[in-house]
């Protein structure tokens, strides 16, 4: 039983960006849709017409994949509405090639290949008193179709429980990800035997990899946060359990953590990438600047998912954690899922990106251009070199129609996003000498020689302790020098 403090809650999984629908919307029931489809692809499939019923809109939707599986197509879906009642009213499905083409890069030298091609071919299913017709078939492509291609088709591919969990074990066992599926394909006669890919095989292992438990971890972890709560009681966690009862989330603050957000806690920056990018285990530290202009720990944690869910999570344990009080700054990267959180939970607090993230991103938009280092170059001096906001206004009007870049979309969103990130735009607000997120990054760095790929949560956190110990050592050295220096006056007393 976990202690009150550990404020543990059950959230349902999220799905963020989908929406619920009666029959066949969640993940595993397309899971169970994708292996219908696959199971029944032998069976020759009747051709679609108007007045065809079904019991449930999952059995319309199966219908039409094997359908579409047979005739060589993929199956996305379109549009749904609801009744006042709640239940499904009717669905649109249709060839995933409907809809039209967003462009959406910048450099017309390397344009991204494009799917959609406004293709009409697609079925409307109508709820009638508990059963589902098709009202509406148009069976016609503008594209060509082919039967030969279809298993590479999102929604004819799926990964079975049993390939699931001989991916994990082999993973666990340290077999490498490649030679589990070439020996899947050999046991299935070949590549074109099996249902999936080899980039779904390591899409599933990368989402498992993301906050894996060895075995008894979870409750190791829990005996460890107690054990540091009974040596001091000022010391926080928190555990996010699913609806399962697996842990998502992680948080923990020590009592200098604590103590040390009450003095230094009204600038935080906040991010997320260093440990996962280099460790795969996505590390979530909390850090402000101290009076010796250091950064300093201010809480951290581990998170399952990089989504508004888990970031309303951590801000919120957060907030609980530090008696209420919020940050009046925050610097963050330009996730908009890590957005959306701090406007939930820090609603008064200033929001800041980090300009190193913005201007690392220059090269990959702008390198294909003709003009790219005079872009780069006039860009920078727009940005940097205005010192106020009318003159950064100006100098930006002039680099955008210079270089002819009114239609480029990133620096659009950008410009739209100026008050989050322009210098001149963030003069009047205390900053603690910050712009960017790099002190997270700095603090990161701590870690280095602690934590590696094969660490476990476990170890995790009580390397956490040994990797601070130097960090504290290094600010009790910045008091003696405080204590035992100064710094002389430069201008001197006249003597009377």
């Amino acid at each position: 039983m976990m202690s009150p403090e550990s404020v543990t809650s059950v959230m349902p999984p999220n799905n963020e960006c989908g929406e619920e629908e009666e029959g066949w919307s969640g993940d595993n029931e397309r899971e169970q849709d994708g292996k219908e489809v696959t199971e029944n692809c032998e069976d020759r499939v009747e051709e679609l017409k108007e007045g065809m019923t079904f019991d449930t809109s999952r059995d319309a939707y199966l219908f039409y994949c094997r359908y579409a599986k047979e005739k060589g197509f993929s199956v996305s879906k379109r549009t749904s509405r609801k009744g006042s009642d709640g239940k499904l009213k009717d669905i649109t499905l249709s060839c995933s090639r409907a809809g039209k083409a967003r462009v959406k890069t910048s450099n017309p030298v390397k344009p991204r290949p494009q799917s959609r091609m406004n293709c009409p071919a697609h079925i409307r299913v109508v709820n009638r008193d508990g059963k589902f017709n098709l009202n509406r078939v148009v069976l016609d492509h503008n594209h060509e179709q082919s039967p030969g291609k279809a298993r590479y088709f999102k929604s004819n591919r799926v990964l079975n429980e049993h390939v699931k969990r001989r991916l994990e074990l082999n993973d666990k066992a340290g077999i490498k990800m490649h030679k589990t599926y070439d020996a899947l394909q050999i046991e299935a006669g070949g590549h074109d035997k099996l249902p999936y890919l080899k980039k779904d095989c390591r899409n599933y292992l990368d989402k498992q990899r993301r906050l894996r438990l060895m075995e008894g971890d979870a409750e190791a972890m829990h005996r460890y946060f107690m054990k540091m709560k009974a040596d001091n009681s000022d010391f926080f966690f928190a555990l996010d359990l699913d609806d399962k009862g697996r842990l998502r989330n992680v948080f923990w603050a020590d009592a200098r953590s604590r103590a040390a957000c009450k003095e230094f806690g009204d600038v935080v920056t906040f991010d997320t990438t260093y440990l996962v990018n280099k460790h795969d285990m996505p590390f979530a530290p909390f850090v402000g600047v101290n009076h010796h202009g250091q950064s300093t720990l201010l809480g951290c944690g581990l998170i399952s998912k990089e989504d508004t869910e888990s970031f309303s999570w951590i801000f919120q344990t957060w907030l609980t954690c530090m008696w209420g009080c919020a940050p009046k700054e925050i610097i963050t990267d330009q996730c908009m899922a890590m957005k959306n959180a701090i406007e939930n939970v820090f609603p008064n607090t200033r929001h800041r990106w980090c300009i190193w993230h913005i201007m690392k991103k220059v090269p990959e938009k702008f390198s294909g251009y003709h003009a790219y280092q005079k872009i780069s170059w006039s860009m920078r001096a727009a940005i940097y070199d205005s010192l106020t906001i009318e003159q950064f206004e100006n100098a930006w009007a002039g680099f955008i129609k210079k270089y002819e870049l009114q239609s480029n979309t990133w620096l659009e969103g950008l410009y739209l996003e100026k008050k989050r990130w322009v210098p001149s735009y963030l003069k009047d607000v205390f900053w603690a000498g910050m712009s960017s997120t790099q002190r997270s990054e700095g603090m990161n760095a701590y870690f280095d020689g602690y934590i590696h790929s094969k660490t476990t949560l476990k170890q995790f956190v009580e390397q956490y302790e040994n990797a601070l110990a130097s960090k504290v050592e290094s600010e009790n050295l910045e008091d003696v020098k405080s204590w035992s220096t100064y710094i002389p006056c430069i201008t001197k007393e006249k003597r009377r």
